[in-house]
């Protein structure tokens, strides 16, 4: 299969409607497990994943950066920490629970002060237009219903010259390898996401979203389509995961 291609849900798949309110109740349901279920079944991983969309981006001392679906803050919180100077982080998500483990979090590790978290959709960012340094997004861009929205409003409020960085799980491309991670994302992962967090529906729906995503290929064509220039694409991990890095062209 093509990067590009898109795997369709089958009839007896799990459910990819992604309606805001659905989505965000699923987040909810297993915020009290999502972190812990996130580093064991990442092996980790995931903690160096966004360590690497930070050093990316080479933010600057009192830079602005919007963390767009920031969940229970951990990339807004990789990114204050490399950078402790930075202005401000501010961290979106339509999902209360979710926001509310990240504000403990966030005060346990003293970064209220630089670190703030709003509800908010996506699609309609509560944040006013040419702001912002950079944005990022870790994990979240598959869960939007409106990709193509969600992407204009990133650049919206990016100023001229920012920088856009998104963490987005993909498939290995090498035989073995994806045969490998195939199986262990469609069979172990929601086993083990079921019996830690109690829930089945959300674990049964990362890997069937994840294959119904997008191509690499595909998300860079609309970023570039929805004005950015300079679109970069790594594959981190054999393809696990990939980071997009864009810019919004300076004389808009």
């Amino acid at each position: 299969m093509r990067d590009s291609e898109r795997t369709e849900a089958k009839p007896d798949s799990p459910s990819l409607d992604k309606d805001p309110r659905r989505i965000a109740g699923m987040f909810d349901a297993i915020a009290h497990r999502y972190d812990q279920l996130n580093h064991l079944l990442s092996v980790g991983f995931d903690r160096r994943w966004r360590r690497l969309l930070v050093a990316t981006l080479d933010l600057s001392d009192g830079a602005y950066v919007v963390d767009v679906c920031t969940g229970t803050a951990d990339l807004a919180m990789a990114a204050s920490l490399h950078r402790p100077s930075l202005g401000l982080v501010v961290g979106v998500d339509f999902a209360g629970a979710m926001l509310a483990l990240g504000q403990q979090k966030l005060q346990s590790a003293g970064l209220g002060g630089v670190v703030h978290l709003a509800r908010g959709d996506a699609c309609r960012l509560p944040c006013r237009s040419d702001c912002a340094d950079a944005v990022t997004v870790g994990f979240g861009i598959r869960n939007v219903a409106e990709t193509t929205q969600a992407v204009r409003e990133m650049y919206r409020v990016l100023k001229p010259g920012g920088h856009v960085a998104i963490l987005e799980f993909g498939e290995p491309r090498m035989p073995l390898l994806r045969s490998l991670y195939l199986w262990y994302f469609r069979q172990i992962l929601p086993r083990v996401g079921r019996l830690l967090s109690g829930h089945t529906e959300a674990y049964a729906y990362l890997p069937a979203s994840v294959s119904a995503f997008l191509g690499s290929e595909a998300f860079a064509e609309q970023l570039q389509a929805s004005g950015f220039s300079d679109v970069r694409i790594s594959r981190l991990t054999f393809g696990v995961v990939y980071l997009y890095v864009a810019r919004k062209p300076t004389g808009e």
